[in-house]
């Protein structure tokens, strides 16, 4: 009896030192678990500055804060909601470094990496926002440009004018 008492001891020792494969993986996986929540702990701050920084409108401090976010996360959350964080600065209408296409580049990431993300589909409803944007953009140059063609022409014709009556 007294044999089984201590072998079970011994046992439960080894556990808690971590002998033998599994203990040794034990103790590499509580480890690996708390630097997970470190590292996300950390990256929901630099998200909370990143939002604090957007709200001042300081875009390119927080811009900076998602970056510090991409960087610590590899491929968790919420790097996710800091690409989609990025495209909203570079489409931010106060952003004076404004940059639809790269605004663009953002969303589509968050839609092909993280699919399942809730921020997937306000993505995607950004992207044809975008889209649509830039081909009202593209059409209002066209008609523009048009205008200032049949200007031109208006012109040369009163000059045609003025000189006949000459």
């Amino acid at each position: 009896m007294f044999l089984v008492f201590l072998g079970c001891a011994l046992l439960k020792e080894r556990d808690k030192v971590g002998f033998g494969k599994e203990g040794v993986q034990k103790e590499e996986i509580q480890k690996d678990n708390g630097q997970k929540e470190e590292t996300l702990k950390i990256s929901f701050e630099h998200l909370l500055r990143a939002r604090i920084l957007l709200e001042q409108r300081d875009y390119d401090g927080s811009l900076k804060e998602n970056q510090q976010i991409l960087s610590l996360s590899g491929g968790n959350p919420p790097k996710d909601e800091a690409l989609f964080n990025m495209g909203l600065i570079y489409a931010h209408f106060g952003n004076p470094k404004k940059d639809y296409g790269k605004s663009i580049v953002f969303f589509k990431k968050v839609m092909k990496d993280y699919p399942q993300s809730r921020f997937a589909e306000q993505a995607r409803i950004w992207v044809r926002i975008l889209q649509e944007n830039e081909k009202l953009s593209q059409t209002i140059q066209k008609l523009n440009q048009v205008i200032e063609e049949s200007k031109q022409v208006d012109i040369e014709i009163e000059e045609k004018k003025r000189e006949k009556a000459k």
